[in-house]
Parts: structure tokens; sequence; C-alpha cells
């Protein structure tokens, strides 16, 4: 859902320049690596933590999923800048639509061949705000239909479907086989990123991303469930 039909990175970078207009700030154009607080923090140690991931942005931890570092109120701590943004209420039902993710949405859960679009997004961690307004955020823009179709983990790699459009660049969890092809949805940190083939990359939703279904189709035998289509 982030980063592929919720605008996250300009979210962040709007939210942080409205809370801290004094700080460094990384501009889009130059964002790189999925985890936005990493390079926060290469900017200076005290604007955000490391370690591990949920929801696109690392966690205190070891590279695994979990909490970040807390006040004892269970708030941020003073100088986790970049969570404070992230975590604030309104941040998610507050982001933006990525140009044609909510056209392109309707049109594939709209065609006749069978073809099953759901949205697969991971939570963060501290879920006080985010989970609820992600389903919020979803029936705002895409109506009550779609929110029958979130699924919500830490793991995408145990859902299955056949594509998988999602702006990370490297998906891993439980399965190191996953059923879905995963296709990389061109976003401001991983656009220098050059895909291996036979990866295949969606640069934006006015690309043709009807042809990737098509193309997927071609080779997949016939089911009579239909080809199942999760976005991030």
């Amino acid at each position: 859902m982030d980063g592929v039909l919720a605008d996250f990175e300009a979210g962040l970078l709007r939210g942080f320049l409205q809370r801290f207009p004094g700080e460094p700030h990384v501009p889009l154009e130059e964002r790189r690596g999925f985890f936005a607080n990493e390079q926060y923090r290469a900017l200076r140690p005290d604007l955000a933590v490391g370690g591990g991931w949920i929801g696109g942005v690392r966690h205190e931890g070891s590279g695994e999923p979990g909490p970040h570092r807390t006040s004892e109120d269970g708030g941020p701590l003073p100088w986790d800048k970049v969570a404070s943004v992230y975590e604030a209420p309104g941040f998610f039902l507050d982001l933006e639509p990525i140009p044609g993710a909510l056209e392109a949405m309707r049109e594939m859960n709209d065609m006749q061949d069978s073809t099953q679009v759901f949205i697969c997004t991971s939570p963060l961690m501290k879920y006080d705000h985010c989970v609820q307004e992600k389903y919020h955020w979803v029936e705002k823009h895409l109506g009550p239909q779609f929110v029958e179709r979130i699924i919500l983990t830490s793991d995408k790699t145990v859902i299955s479907g056949d594509l998988l459009i999602d702006d990370k660049e490297v998906i891993q969890g439980h399965e190191e086989t996953p059923s879905w092809e995963h296709i990389l949805f061109t976003c401001c940190h991983n656009q220098h990123l050059a895909l291996p083939p036979p990866r295949r990359r969606l640069r934006s939703w006015s690309d043709n991303w009807r042809e990737i279904i098509d193309s997927k189709r071609r080779v997949l035998p016939p089911d009579p469930d239909g080809l199942g289509v999760p976005q991030q």
C-alpha cells in the first residue's frame, strides 16, 4: 500500500519539514534505500534510530521486526524525529494517492477474467494509529468493497498470489520462494537500481501494467479462482 497506492515518501518529507523546519532533511530526489530513517540517521545520528523493519522504516533491533526505543509513556524518544512523523495521528490517513493508482485498482477489480486484487500491507510495531488509518484510507479512496481486500501482514512471503507489486527491492520472510512474482514499483528510493533479468519493474501507474498482468496470465495454467494480484 505505502509507496504503491499511498505516497509515504512525500508524506514523510512533508511532515518532517513541518515539524522540524530547521533540521537537515533528505529531498525526494536524493532518497536512496528502502529504509528512510537509515538515510536520516546518516545525516545526523539523533534524527532517527536504527534496527529492524516493519512498514517501511527501521526500528531498534538486530534486523528482525521489533519495537523501537520508547520513553516511559510509550512514545518515541525526543531525538527520534523521523518516527514522530510517521507515528503521529493522521499521518497515514492524510497520505496522497499515487497518481493513477486508484484508477488502476478499480480497473483491475472490474476485469472480466476473474482477476482478484488484494491490498497487502505491513503495519508499524507501534500500531496505535497506523492500522486503523490504513483501513480508513482504503475506504476513503477506494470504497468499502476494497476494505474487504486488505491483507495486513509483516511477512508478505506467506501470502499466496501470482504477482506482488511492491516498492521494496528485496522482500524476504518465512518462505524462501513465494508463490508470486515480485514487480518492483518505482519509487524515489529505488529508481536508481538496475534489476537483473528476469526481474521486472512498473515505473508508474501510467506504465503498461495491463501487459504485466496479461504476460503472467499467458504462462499460468487456467485457474478457476483467477489471477491473484496483491498490491503492496
